[in-house]
C-alpha cells in the first residue's frame, strides 16, 4: 500500500506540474513577468487538525495556481510572481516529514528569482513558514501566529497582514469560517490596490489519505467576479448544505432516520429554494420505504422544476428506486392535484 501511494503521488505530481516542467526541475528558468496574487492565509486548526489555504486576487482564476493542500500533510500558498511548483514540491517534502520551515528554505535556495516570490507553508503539526522576497511589490507583508501565516503583496495599505491575523485569531467556528474571516478583514483594509477578481479556498482533513486527492472538505473557486469574497462566502454556505445532505444520506444507510431528517432539514435551512436537494431527499427516503414522508418533498421538487418528473422513470434501471410500477405512479402523482 505504501509503494502504491508513492506511485500515485508521483503520478499526481508529474501531471500537476506538466505545464511547468521547466520550472519544476530548476527554479527561475522562466523569467517572472506579472504578479498573480495578493493576500492569502494557510492555517491548521488546533482542535480538529484540519489544514487550509485561502486567497483573493485581482487576477483570473487564482485558485488554479496559488493554494495547495493535502490531507494530513500540509497547505501551501505561492504568490506574487507565482512559482506554482512550490505547491506540489512543498507538499511532497512535508509528506516525507520535512518541517515547513526546512521544506520552504530548501525550495527558496534553488529559486533564482526568490526575491519576487511570496510563499506560505503550514505542516500537519502546525509549524509555519513564510517568505516574502525583497522585490515583492509594496505594500507587501507576512505575519505568523500559532498554526497560521498570512501574506500579502500589492496592497493598498500596509495594515492588511495585521488585520488578517487579528481576524483569524478572533473568529469562531470551523477552519473554513476562520479563513473566510481573514480574507474579509484584508478586504476591509483596502485589499489589493488593483481591485478584486477571484478567490479560492481549500480545507483538508487531519488524517492522511492513501490517495493524495482524497480528504478535501472544502474545495471552492471563484474564477471571475466583481465581488469574489461575497461569492466565496455564498459557496461556502452551499458547501456546508451539501455536506449535510451527505450526512443525511449516510444516516439513512445506517438506519437512523431521525438523524437523517435533522441533517436534511439543516441543509434545507442553509439552501432554501434548492430544488435538487429537495428532490434527492425525497428519492433517498422513498428508496428505503419512507414513501409517505417522501411524497411532500417530491411535490415540492416537481413544482419548482417539472422536469424532475421525467427523471423518475429512469431511476429504477440505475438501482436508485425499486422496480415497482405502483410506487412510480404514487411518486409521479405527488402534487399533481395542487
Amino acid at each position: 500500500m505504501k509503494h502504491q501511494a508513492n506511485r500515485l503521488f508521483a503520478f499526481v505530481l508529474a501531471t500537476t506540474l506538466l505545464p511547468y516542467a521547466a520550472m519544476a526541475t530548476e527554479f527561475g528558468d522562466v523569467k517572472p513577468r506579472r504578479p498573480i496574487s495578493t493576500y492569502s492565509i494557510v492555517a491548521r486548526d488546533a482542535a480538529t487538525g484540519e489544514l487550509g489555504a485561502a486567497v483573493q486576487s485581482h487576477w483570473f482564476s487564482v485558485g488554479a495556481r496559488v493554494p495547495h493542500a493535502m490531507a494530513g500533510v500540509g497547505a501551501v500558498v505561492t504568490q506574487s510572481f507565482t512559482e506554482v511548483s512550490y505547491g506540489p514540491l512543498g507538499l511532497k517534502a512535508m509528506a516525507k516529514g520535512t518541517p515547513a520551515d526546512k521544506a520552504l528554505k530548501k525550495l527558496i535556495a534553488k529559486d533564482k528569482n526568490e526575491n519576487v516570490r511570496q510563499v506560505g507553508f503550514v505542516d500537519a503539526q502546525g509549524r509555519v513558514a513564510a517568505h516574502t522576497g525583497a522585490k515583492a511589490i509594496i505594500e507587501a507583508c507576512d505575519q505568523q501566529g500559532d498554526g497560521y501565516t498570512v501574506q500579502a503583496n500589492l496592497m493598498a495599505n500596509a495594515t492588511v497582514c495585521a488585520a488578517m491575523a487579528a481576524a483569524f485569531e478572533a473568529a469562531e467556528g470551523d477552519l473554513a469560517n476562520r479563513l473566510m474571516a481573514a480574507l474579509e478583514a484584508a478586504q476591509g483594509e483596502g485589499g489589493d490596490i488593483r481591485g478584486k477578481q477571484s478567490a479560492a479556498m481549500l480545507v483538508v482533513e487531519a488524517t492522511r489519505q492513501d490517495n493524495p486527492w482524497d480528504g478535501r472538505l472544502v474545495d471552492l473557486r471563484v474564477e471571475d467576479n466583481p465581488e469574489p469574497l461575497a461569492e466565496l462566502r455564498r459557496l461556502l454556505v452551499l458547501n456546508r448544505a451539501y455536506t449535510l445532505m451527505d450526512a443525511g444520506d449516510a444516516a439513512v444507510t445506517a438506519g437512523d432516520m431521525e438523524a437523517a431528517n435533522r441533517a436534511y432539514a439543516a441543509a434545507a435551512e442553509l439552501a432554501p429554494g434548492n430544488h435538487e436537494m429537495v428532490f434527492w431527499r425525497a428519492v433517498t427516503l422513498a428508496s428505503v420505504g419512507e414513501v409517505e414522508a417522501a411524497l411532500p418533498f417530491f411535490a415540492e421538487a416537481f413544482a419548482a422544476w417539472p422536469a424532475w418528473r421525467d427523471l423518475i422513470p429512469r431511476l429504477p434501471a440505475a438501482g436508485i428506486l425499486p422496480e415497482d410500477a405502483a410506487l412510480m405512479a404514487q411518486i409521479l402523482a405527488a402534487g399533481a392535484g395542487e
